[in-house]
């Protein structure tokens, strides 16, 4: 399991050294210089962007002028208007020189976690936004696959609820985002002193939990002590598989 580092300092925390961070202010530059490039081009206004995202248009031409910055919340509603991602705005469509180009990305559909339990196949209508991740931090992920689910989309994400994250503090910050692999039911540990991250069905709610199968129940064990360990009573697989979602292959923490 891979996860995002936890650095209030970047808008875009990346799961590992390796991978490139773009501070806040790279991140408005890169953001200006498309906007600029799409004015010039004539596919957008300042005034209509200025009304699309509700700010005034001195505000916006402030921005485009250098004159000052987008708060964070400015800056979602630029990028969902324009329908740009924060890996439109990276360099040449790279994390760094050394990193991956746009074509080594991987698309999860984003949904809500009723979706990533009970849709085999994720339809359209049910994808609230594209997560953007470098291939190689899925690739290479052992699973053993159930019959019944290996003609299930492997992996997709949802949003972590606030009781989940604190639950799960520090490793869960509230709105990470997790991209479960849904082929990944086993809760057997890989290694002693490792425990996995799963998302697991319990009592009509997903939740994420380190889990592990102990003498016929599911052991979800929270991080944060404050929060009590839970056992669930599993009969047999297809039981066992009904409850599993599937293990927490990467994290994204957006604060």
């Amino acid at each position: 399991m891979r996860f995002a580092a936890r650095n209030t300092q970047h808008y875009l925390p990346l799961l590992s050294a390796k991978y490139a961070q773009m501070n806040f202010t790279q991140i408005h530059e890169r953001l200006r210089q498309e906007l600029l490039r799409r004015i010039q081009r004539g596919t957008v206004s300042v005034s209509l962007l200025a009304r699309q995202i509700g700010f005034g248009q001195s505000h916006l031409s402030n921005f485009l002028h250098k004159r000052r910055q987008m708060s964070l919340e400015a800056l979602d509603r630029i990028l969902g208007a324009q329908h740009l991602s924060l890996h439109d705005l990276l360099p040449d469509g790279r994390l760094n020189p050394n990193g991956f180009e746009s074509g080594q990305m991987s698309d999860v559909p984003v949904v809500a976690n009723e979706q990533a339990l009970f849709e085999p196949h994720i339809r359209s209508a049910s994808v609230q936004f594209l997560m953007h991740i470098p291939q190689n931090a899925l690739a290479g992920i052992k699973t053993r696959t159930p019959t019944s689910r290996r003609a299930w989309q492997r992996f997709v994400a949802f949003r972590v609820a606030d009781q989940d994250a604190h639950a799960m503090d520090p490793l869960l910050l509230p709105a990470a985002l997790v991209v479960i692999d849904r082929h990944s039911l086993s809760l057997r540990t890989p290694a002693p002193g490792k425990p996995s991250l799963f998302a697991i069905l319990n009592r009509g709610h997903v939740v994420l939990r380190y889990a592990e199968l102990r003498s016929g129940r599911i052991v979800l064990r929270p991080r944060n002590p404050a929060f009590p360990v839970e056992l669930i009573e599993v009969e047999s697989d297809a039981a066992l598989h009904a409850l599993v979602v599937g293990r927490v292959a990467f994290i994204l923490n957006t604060a």
